[in-house]
């Protein structure tokens, strides 16, 4: 069966692949580059410019302890130089892992047409369809607001901004509030409501406190007006510095526009198969709405492609593990399945622990932070953040365990690698066993 894929990002590149391996015929159409936001634009941009933010980190904390004297010099312009080489390679790699199974990519900007898909001057047509277009910056509508960067212009600064007015209050813009304040600019992140609301009073304390003291956040506070260099907020304050907006995404589903039904956020309306209201077409990815995560994306490209193919499969996004990209990672998960009472829920908070990344910190007393929920009837975790340098595997792996159902009496023969999983070991092992 002919299988058409639109999009090549972390869903439609996934999805490909996977049909690919169950021996599908599969055309892969891309507009731009492989590998979508998540490579060009999005989080591998991020964590690569987070890498620097660490290495800096981790020199002023050993001049200060005075055991290495060191002068940095920063060339922005060649870090973008080798983040760009670097997404060069890995497209050439993306499109060979797909090519590898047998898939065609192509390149172009389709349009769906009479049940058929358009690429330039060539007709494909389909016995199943994949729309996986992804999304795009939302930019609200504020006066000016043509002059706001967005994560699309990291890669095409010249230089660290003097001054950055980041707008939103989500894990984009604390990540982008923590890359530049680490290389030098002066930084406030105005919110509309609250900064990083997902997080647990205590965990966003340690956060502000410890991760980024040096940003200054502004919240229940709207912009009014956007310039070049400068912003006007509701409190008739005006912030010196380039506008940058971190105010969610917005599904690129104008293909899909009279097509298959569209949710009144505009986002591609599907089920638990990843199917359309129209049948053998299937949507997954940003363009979907929901979590705008890597890893889901993932998972709903891969269970579209299964359906496609004829496997049945359903997606589930209970206890999602998410992190924020930072000097020191923060990750946190909750069980949305879960919604405990006071007289159900116990909390335990605990200090981080010299783990793998955390030795240097303790004395200063910064090794990270745990705080977990867990219904002290049942025995089950509800939620947990956790700030540590391992924190992104360690809730990852806790997270599986929730998405089981375990109890925490059956954590007890997890055996730990020391030091790498010592968290592990702390959480699950002194807490309560």
């Amino acid at each position: 069966m002919k299988n058409i894929v639109i999009g090549s990002g972390p869903a439609g590149r996934l999805g490909s692949l996977e049909l690919g391996k169950l021996g599908e015929d599969v055309t892969l159409i891309e507009k731009n580059h492989i590998a979508g936001t998540c490579l060009n634009e999005g989080c591998m941009v991020v964590c690569a410019l987070t890498d620097i933010t660490k290495f800096i980190d981790e020199n002023n904390r050993f001049n200060n302890y005075g055991f290495i004297k060191s002068q940095m010099d920063i060339s922005y312009e060649k870090i973008t130089e080798k983040i760009t080489e670097t997404q060069e390679m890995l497209r050439k790699l993306n499109q060979m892992e797909n090519e590898s199974v047998g898939n065609n990519v192509i390149y172009g900007e389709a349009e769906i047409e009479d049940g058929s898909v358009v690429v330039g001057n060539e007709t494909f047509e389909w016995d199943n369809l994949l729309i996986a277009t992804g999304a795009r910056p939302f930019i609200p509508d504020v006066k000016g607001a043509e002059f706001g960067l967005t994560n699309k212009d990291i890669l095409k600064l010249d230089e660290v901004p003097e001054k950055l007015n980041i707008i939103g209050g989500g894990i984009i813009a604390c990540e982008i509030a923590n890359i530049y304040a680490t290389l030098g600019s002066e930084v406030n992140v105005v919110v509309r409501s609250t900064f990083l609301k997902d997080l647990s009073a205590e965990t966003k304390r340690y956060v502000l406190e410890k991760i980024i003291p040096h940003v200054n956040v502004i919240e229940n506070t709207d912009v009014v007006g956007v310039f070049k260099d400068k912003v006007l907020t509701s409190n008739d304050e005006e912030l010196d510095g380039v506008p940058f907006f971190a105010t969610g995404r917005t599904p690129n589903s104008e293909i899909a526009e009279g097509f298959v039904e569209i949710n009144p956020d505009r986002t591609i309306k599907v089920n638990e198969m990843m199917q359309t209201n129209v049948d053998n077409v299937y949507a997954a990815g940003d363009v979907t709405g929901g979590y705008q995560l890597t890893p889901v994306a993932r998972m709903e490209g891969i269970t579209a492609a299964r359906n496609m193919a004829k496997y049945a499969n359903k997606v589930s996004y209970n206890c999602i593990p998410q992190t924020l990209s930072l000097n020191t990672e923060v990750s946190f998960v909750k069980n949305e399945k879960i919604d405990l009472g006071d007289d159900e829920k116990a909390t335990i908070a605990i200090p981080g622990i010299a783990g793998p990344g955390a030795f240097w910190k303790i004395l200063e007393g910064n090794t990270g932070y745990t705080e977990i929920d867990f219904d002290k009837n049942n025995n089950k975790i509800n939620r947990i953040n956790s700030i540590s340098p391992s924190s992104t595997s360690d809730v990852a792996y806790l997270s599986y365990l929730m998405r089981m159902d375990y109890d925490l009496d059956d954590y007890g023969e997890f055996l730990e690698i020391h030091p790498s999983t010592d968290t592990n070991y702390k959480i699950i092992k002194n807490l309560w066993l």
